[in-house]
């Protein structure tokens, strides 16, 4: 039996919901993980980072609140990788969700079309 695919979601999140659902749609078994209650760490963080293949800029969650008081459009340019992944494993909320993954791949968000060449 697969392990289940871990996922870092937001309950109140409709794309999170979707998420969750279009998964469980697909027979995966899932751990849900609260991305703002226990946020992935900056350790966690760097292995996911590169398993999803994208640019830790995507890993940024741009349309929130959080982004957007802390001014990152700004500073993210001149962060350096290892910056960069503190303030995302420091809250949840920066984080784009939902995050799922399992050992060998993660992805960033909801896309039907993406996800189902993954997942």
């Amino acid at each position: 039996m697969s392990k289940p695919l871990v996922v870092y979601h937001y309950p109140t999140c409709g794309t999170c919901r979707k998420a969750v659902q279009w998964l469980r749609s697909r027979g995966h078994e899932l751990e849900l993980r609260h991305i703002v209650e226990t946020p992935p760490s900056a350790e966690e963080l760097s292995k996911l980072i590169p398993l999803s293949g994208l640019p830790i800029q995507k890993w940024f969650n741009v349309s929130g609140e959080v982004y957007k008081e802390l001014s990152l459009k700004d500073k993210l340019p001149s962060m350096t990788e290892e910056e960069k992944i503190k303030l995302l494993a420091s809250n949840g909320k920066l984080i784009k969700r939902p995050v799922i993954y399992n050992d060998e791949q993660a992805t960033v968000g909801f896309r039907e079309e993406e996800l189902s060449k993954v997942w």
